[in-house]
């Protein structure tokens, strides 16, 4: 009787263990980078729970994984973090064989990344950084990386709180790649940005966002896609290419090597490229997903829209950032030196 009893004792315990812990998926993500009603979609029909936290920059994302705060079943960082992590043993190789729906993804988008074979990362969302700002505070407006130094607007400014972005917005601006390794050039770029620091009221991602829409600043460096979530809310909301030009950036799916339901993180990959729920979560975060079948399914007032539907020649001039390996450590620095005030 009493092994009867701890058999079923037993087979309780792995019921309650798939149903309760491991039947929950694990999600670091950007904050409001994903539709709550797909999310409860996804619950419903694969009968689990989606736990979320968030970061609010590829950097801050790595540093606590380092520090040894894991734990998730799913990461969605941008490509030139995945690439990295990827180059330290940080992911797992993908079997392409429970994606189906990869068969959507973009050959344009991936022609543009290092993973072009999708073989430890699957693309998610796709955004260009530039320029938000509003047409009625801000006068005489340029679609110009110059307008952080306009004295009219100081205080209400803001960068985002990136040192990839806020860098290669000053090298782009100086005539540089982006994605230089050269120190003189990123002291350049670096000496740019402490005189654009001078005149910003911060350094911030989603606050400045909220921030813009409210009206207490009037211009930030921003991505395309929040700026489409804040043209929601505000009408005198704008977001434009500057001229100088402008940094691609994709965010990925990946499975952490140390993720403990697999199963349930190929699920989610698989079901957020379906192209009807693709298309849904576009609606929702103002994105674009490299998924040709979900372009089609948008309405047409979002489909138009260049962030979303980019010319050939506005996605050919976006630059893409890249994992630069250990020259990472010359913008690391140059941040360092920004932050402190060019001290």
């Amino acid at each position: 009787m009493r092994k009867v009893f701890l058999f079923a004792l037993f087979c309780l315990a792995g019921l309650l263990a798939s149903c309760g812990g491991r039947n929950v998926l694990y999600i670091y993500n950007w904050g409001d980078y994903i539709s709550p009603e797909v999310v409860k979609k996804f619950e419903k029909e694969f009968n689990c729970r989606v736990a979320l936290d968030f970061f609010d920059s590829n950097e801050s994302m790595y540093a606590k994984l380092k520090a040894g705060g894991g734990g998730y079943d799913l990461i969605v960082p941008s490509t030139y973090m995945t690439d990295m992590m990827h180059d330290q043993k940080m992911l797992r190789e993908l079997d392409k064989s429970r994606l189906p729906n990869l068969k959507y993804i973009d050959p344009d988008y991936l022609a543009k990344v290092r993973d072009s074979e999708m073989k430890y990362s699957v693309s998610y969302l796709v955004s260009f950084t530039g320029i938000g700002y509003n047409k009625k505070k801000v006068r005489n407006f340029e679609p110009s990386w110059r307008m952080f130094e306009r004295e009219d607007i100081r205080g209400r400014c803001v960068l985002l709180n990136d040192p990839r972005q806020a860098i290669g917005a000053a090298l782009i601006t100086l005539g540089f790649d982006p994605n230089t390794r050269n120190p003189e050039e990123i002291s350049r770029a670096a000496d740019l940005v402490i005189q654009w620091r001078k005149n910003i009221a911060k350094f911030d991602v989603d606050e400045a966002k909220r921030s813009l829409i409210s009206g207490e600043f009037w211009l930030i460096q921003t991505y395309s896609g929040d700026m489409l979530q804040a043209l929601d809310e505000n009408e005198d909301i704008e977001f434009v290419f500057p001229k100088e030009g402008y940094i691609f950036t994709a965010d990925t799916f990946v499975i952490p090597s140390d993720a403990s339901n697999v199963d349930l993180a190929y699920a989610f990959i698989n079901f957020m490229h379906r192209p009807e729920i693709a298309a849904e979560n576009m609606k929702f975060v103002k994105y674009r997903c490299p998924n040709t079948e979900a372009l089609k399914l948008l309405p047409e007032d979002l489909k138009n829209r260049p962030s979303i539907n980019p010319s050939k020649a506005q996605w050919n001039a976006a630059r893409p950032t890249l994992d630069l390996g250990a020259d990472t450590r010359l913008y690391n620095a140059a941040w360092d030196r920004i932050k402190s005030g060019g001290d």
